[in-house]
């Protein structure tokens, strides 16, 4: 076990009987939705998985520990924390380690804090991925880099559909990254269900996915895989709606010279504001859709390793 790392034991209890568990992610609830919606949402997905058999296993840096597992004093100092929160990538660990610091686990920091306690399943709600623009900023998320080297399959309804999904498409084939489509063949874009990219892997059911995962970690190619999971389309939003309003929002984005880790958070705020909160009503939805299959995964991996020792 990693010296750093603490298990709540709920989490520690869950791992050592061979019980399913997903990862969380923190900074959906620090830097991704406002108070007191992001506390309340964090509740409402740890009591989500548990009502699948699950165990919740929500990732930070407290006093300069890692945490799989937070207490609700832990998780509510986080969310009224909001975006004074320090964001935690690869790059931040040392620091905040060696400093005794606090912070959310981006995709990124919350997969390689999985990985060192042994949780394989992540749900989050979008990953992060190459910028509009990339091609003159090279502003590309550390979260496809962690996707090529962790090996945690992340389930999130695509990437953020403020980034350049093609070009992010691109840079997860490049990598070596699987993106699997659950009961789609298209790569869902967030807010939407479909995004007008074909994508060349698809699954049918939890345990067809936990078979997949299973295959490529026992073969021993490491590194993540995607599992895109369209939001529901009772909370997909229109195109000709969440279009012109993610265009304007990085629009003030660059305008206002807005970039790097400011950025995502700052144009999700600003398309919640321009679309009278439809977004972040999408935003909380398509967060528990993926909770869901990621409990469902979890569950049918754990079955079948018991049936394999």
């Amino acid at each position: 076990m990693n010296s750093y790392l603490d298990l709540s034991e709920e989490v520690e209890a869950a791992i050592a009987s061979g019980k399913p568990v997903v990862a969380l992610e923190s900074t959906i609830i620090s830097h991704g939705m406002p108070w007191p919606r992001n506390y309340e949402t964090a509740l409402e997905v740890e009591a989500l998985l548990r009502s699948f058999g699950v165990v919740p296993a929500t990732v930070a840096v407290i006093s300069g520990r890692l945490k799989a597992g937070l207490s609700r004093v832990e998780l509510e100092f986080l969310a009224k924390a909001g975006r004074s929160a320090a964001k935690v990538s690869r790059r931040d660990f040392p620091r905040l380690l060696a400093e005794k610091g606090t912070g959310a686990t981006t995709v990124a920091g919350t997969m390689i804090v999985a990985e060192l306690a042994g949780i394989r399943i992540f749900a989050t709600g979008g990953i992060g991925g190459v910028h509009r623009g990339a091609e003159t900023s090279w502003d590309v998320s550390a979260d496809l880099e962690e996707l090529a080297r962790t090996s945690v399959a992340v389930v999130c309804a695509g990437a953020k559909a403020i980034l350049d999904l093609p070009k992010t498409l691109e840079y997860l084939e490049t990598r070596g990254v699987p993106v699997i489509g659950y009961r789609t063949k298209e790569l869902p874009a967030f807010y939407s269900s479909r995004s007008g990219l074909a994508l060349e892997e698809s699954a049918q059911s939890p345990a067809e996915l936990a078979t997949f995962l299973s295959a490529k970690w026992k073969a021993g190619f490491s590194g993540g895989v995607v599992i895109a999971n369209p939001i529901p389309e009772a909370y997909s939003m229109d195109s000709a709606v969440i279009g012109p309003a993610i265009d304007r929002a990085v629009g003030e984005a660059r305008a206002q010279g807005i970039g790097g880790k400011r950025l995502t958070p700052f144009l999700l705020e600003r398309i919640a504001a321009l679309t009278g909160g439809d977004s972040l009503e999408s935003n909380i939805a398509l967060v528990k859709n993926n909770a869901a299959l990621a409990a469902e995964i979890a569950k049918a991996m754990a079955q079948k390793n018991d049936r394999e020792e």
